[in-house]
């Protein structure tokens, strides 16, 4: 679980980068899953789109996403979403640390 600051600086980060996730008339299929999957990987931090012939909204489709792929929902806006999921591997984005209370 992200906090509100992570997720803040999450947002950043996802301004500026391209959409590589399309989600058209056949929803969310197994190529759209490996594909996410195979990006995820690669760059931590994706941005998705659903098309106007999507059976799914931008929301639904991004939750779907992150309960089949475990990642976080960084946020939704109109039709494109931002998801992140860590690479245990190799972590490529530093999130702000969470201050202890």
């Amino acid at each position: 679980m992200i906090t509100g600051k992570q997720r803040a600086y999450l947002r950043g980060l996802a301004n500026p980068i391209e959409t590589i996730l399309y989600i058209g008339k056949g929803g969310i299929t197994e190529q759209v899953i490996k594909q996410a999957d195979d990006a995820l990987t690669a760059r931590e931090l994706i941005k998705g789109k659903t098309l106007e012939n999507a059976p799914l909204s931008s929301r639904e489709a991004a939750v779907q996403l992150s309960e089949i792929l475990k990642t976080e929902v960084v946020q939704v806006i109109g039709s494109k979403f931002v998801l992140y999921r860590e690479n245990p591997d190799e972590p490529q984005i530093k999130l702000p640390k969470v201050k202890k209370r």
